[in-house]
């Protein structure tokens, strides 16, 4: 069941560290509204896979090792953006992630008299979000996530929900990394929370609760935006 508060398709922004749950309060968000996230991995794969002028372009790019110009990436984002599923609107995580992709995109928008509607910044404590992310493992069977510390199966070693014994991890979930990706994230996003906090369009919450309640407060934030 989606809720229709929106008059135009809605563009918001989530921001936030690996970890800080941005998938998952996406997927609240879409379900809520009937908005469409788009990551900048999923955008190129289906653009390269339907085989648009822009997706070739990407795919030449890609195969000769190249990395893939912010044009090229804007042009496979005006194609995705004029899809039907889009009509009430879209979330964008993993892009923009400079201030000149941003500027880029608030040009794209402005073609079809759209706005950034909210920027979102998912609050969170580093040390904090290093013991989440660093304790994470899923089952290798079903999918299933637990934690060393927030949420064990209740027969150690074997899943809940298919009896699987093939508990994985990632390589890269260990505090020495994670602490080192949260450093770099900061560094990268800080320019953009500027930015948009200087149009007015940026919004912070606690991504530290619960995640119903990060969901309310989204929600909330989305609801106020778009009105």
């Amino acid at each position: 069941m989606t809720t229709d508060v929106m008059t135009r398709p809605a563009v918001l922004i989530l921001l936030g560290p690996p970890g800080a749950g941005k998938g998952t309060q996406a997927r609240v968000l879409e379900e809520k509204f009937g908005l469409v996230q788009l990551s900048t991995g999923d955008l190129l794969r289906a653009a390269v896979a339907a085989g648009t002028a822009a997706g070739k372009a990407a795919k030449a790019v890609m195969e000769s090792g190249g990395l893939v110009s912010d044009e090229i990436v804007i042009n496979i984002l005006r194609d995705r953006l004029a899809e039907p599923d889009c009509a009430k609107g879209v979330i964008l995580d993993g892009f923009p992630r400079t201030t000149v992709q941003a500027e880029a995109l608030d040009v794209l928008l402005a073609e079809t008299g759209q706005k950034i509607n909210a920027a979102v910044s998912l609050e969170v404590d580093d040390s904090a979000m290093v013991a989440r992310v660093s304790g994470r493992y899923t089952c290798g069977g079903c999918g299933e996530g637990y934690h060393d510390s927030f949420k064990q199966p209740a027969v150690a070693g074997k899943c809940d929900k298919c009896g699987s014994e093939n508990m994985t991890r990632r390589a890269d979930d260990n505090a020495e990394t994670v602490a080192s990706r949260l450093a770099a994230y900061h560094q990268q996003t800080a320019p953009l929370i500027a930015y948009y906090d200087g149009k007015g369009a940026l919004k912070t919450i606690d991504a530290m609760g619960e995640i119903e309640a990060i969901s309310g407060g989204l929600a909330k934030i989305v609801t106020e935006a778009t009105a």
